[in-house]
């Protein structure tokens, strides 16, 4: 005799799982970040036109004691908010620091000239950024002028070292992966740290080592087991910066706010399958007959048409954009989308089996489409869908890594990357006819054809460091798509909802050019 409650499935009970998990991991991520701002006060301002975060400890009474002053200039496709850790670690130990928003990047609405090429216009404009929260920080009461350091990561490393080599009145640098020092003078800036991790591109570390044998009072440190972006969040690296700084305290928590950030993505994409199912009303149809071509077809076909995306973007208008690497992303992805619908039926001719109708899929598999009207549920359904999946990659992002907010141009910009990625998702839905295995295959094929583009000059070579996002998100996407078909949604739904989870980071992290 069963003990199921009456009309209950091991499907609903899955869905109620994954809805209790989905809210305890927002309540868990929700509080955490709370607690990340324990014992700190954080005020932002703007100073000709550039957007500034103070990070302080809270009061203690001694409010007339001048403290050292940190200056923490984030890299390419960055912000203020991936390097606050850094800020807090400081802050937390008698510094103050003050991060800030480089032209082009964060919540700075200006466009950085020539961005991501170093040109003499893009330095300047690194240099104005940086010497106005220079001056910022040095005028402020509580600001010992004669202890300001500069913290860099990246290209905001290339930006500090230079500007402490023409200011001999900064007491110390740290260059976190550094790409560049030849450029700099010989014992200039003196008290130089530069960190590189230990699974960065080998001509990081050797580009610090020689830019430490070239002046007195420098020092290498490699922090092993991190690459590019992971060095900013170790506790070494927070050490050392720490202690360059000359203070000390209590115990770095670099992943203060990383952790609980990661949990609000975990709740918001569990939460999806429950709350698929409950706007669309459904549990999923039959898949009628579809052709059974061989996956080694697919793959090939899929392969010439990624290729093809590659070679064809560079040409095409998008990328005029002003948005660094993303107007190549975005008319990649446009072209490489047309072309999948394009070859839609290329398999069946290349396959030598030929079109053979397959067995009806088990229920809740994709669908074809139905003639009739189309039901206003599943259309509203997926387009409140499409709100939550903006809400689900922007808040965790915005509050616990990086900037995730449109500001000037991006209000824009945001809606052609859109469509783009709508394009390229809309392709995949056709051309694999909803096989989920098969449609995650195609996004993934265009990894390393964006990163073969990069390596041979086809691509910008910043296309390598979106390469990992692209990763990430294109896998989230196919897991919702999925999710998506099983709840019988619209054909149409993946691609939308699927389209705004890509685009958003895409749109509001990378540079304005």
């Amino acid at each position: 005799m069963s003990l199921r409650p009456p009309g209950e499935t091991p499907a609903g009970r899955g869905r109620a799982a994954l809805t209790v998990l989905a809210v305890l991991a927002l309540l868990l991520g929700g509080y955490g970040l709370l607690r990340a701002d324990a014992g700190l006060t954080t005020r932002q301002v703007t100073a000709d036109g550039v957007p500034l975060t103070l990070v302080r400890a809270a009061d203690d009474g001694a409010g007339a004691v001048r403290r050292p002053g940190v200056v923490i200039a984030h890299g390419f496709a960055g912000s203020a908010r991936l390097m606050r850790p850094l800020a807090d670690t400081v802050a937390r130990q008698g510094a103050v620091a003050l991060l800030l928003d480089f032209a082009g990047h964060g919540g700075n609405p200006a466009g950085l000239p020539g961005a991501g090429s170093d040109d003499t216009a893009s330095r300047g404009t690194l240099t104005h950024d940086l010497a106005v929260a220079v001056a910022y920080l040095r005028g402020r009461p509580d600001v010992d002028p004669t202890r300001i350091v500069l913290v860099g990561h990246s290209m905001g490393a290339g930006a500090v070292t230079r500007y402490a080599a023409g200011h001999p009145d900064i007491a110390g640098t740290v260059a976190i992966s550094l790409p560049d020092g030849g450029d700099l003078p010989d014992a200039r800036p003196q008290r130089l740290l530069l960190i590189v991790g230990g699974l960065e591109f080998p001509a990081f570390r050797a580009t610090a080592e020689a830019t430490a044998r070239r002046g007195d009072g420098r020092r290498v440190v490699v922090v092993p087991g991190v690459e590019h972006i992971s060095v900013l969040f170790a506790g070494r690296t927070h050490r050392e910066v720490a202690a360059w700084v000359g203070v000390d305290g209590a115990a770095p928590r670099p992943a203060a706010r990383l952790v609980p950030a990661a949990l609000l993505l975990l709740g918001f994409g569990l939460g999806f399958v429950p709350l698929a199912a409950l706007l669309t009303g459904r549990r999923g149809r039959r898949v009628g007959p579809a052709p059974d071509v061989p996956a080694p077809v697919v793959l090939v076909v899929a392969t010439a048409v990624t290729g093809l995306g590659v070679l064809l973007a560079p040409v095409l208008p998008t990328t005029r954009l002003p948005l660094a690497v993303g107007g190549y992303l975005t008319g990649f992805l446009l072209v490489t989308g047309v072309l999948l619908a394009a070859a839609r039926h290329w398999p069946l001719r290349l396959s030598a089996a030929g079109p053979t109708p397959a067995a009806p899929a088990a229920a809740g598999g994709p669908v074809p489409a139905t003639g009739g009207r189309t039901p206003l549920r599943p259309v509203v359904a997926a387009l409140l869908l499409t709100g939550y999946a903006g809400v689900a990659v922007a808040v965790p992002i915005h509050l616990g890594l990086t900037w995730a907010l449109p500001v000037g141009a991006r209000w824009w910009l945001l809606p052609v990357v859109t469509v783009g990625c709508l394009v390229f998702l809309a392709g995949a839905e056709l051309f694999t006819r909803g096989r989920s295995w098969r449609y995650a295959a195609v996004g993934a094929l265009a990894v390393p054809a964006l990163g073969g583009a990069a390596v041979v000059g086809l691509a910008p070579g910043f296309v390598l460091l979106v390469v990992p996002l692209f990763v990430v998100l294109l896998g989230w996407q196919a897991a919702w798509a999925a999710v998506l078909r099983r709840a019988g949604a619209p054909r149409w739904a993946p691609a939308v909802v699927g389209a705004v989870l890509v685009a958003w980071p895409v749109a509001t992290a990378l540079p304005l050019s």
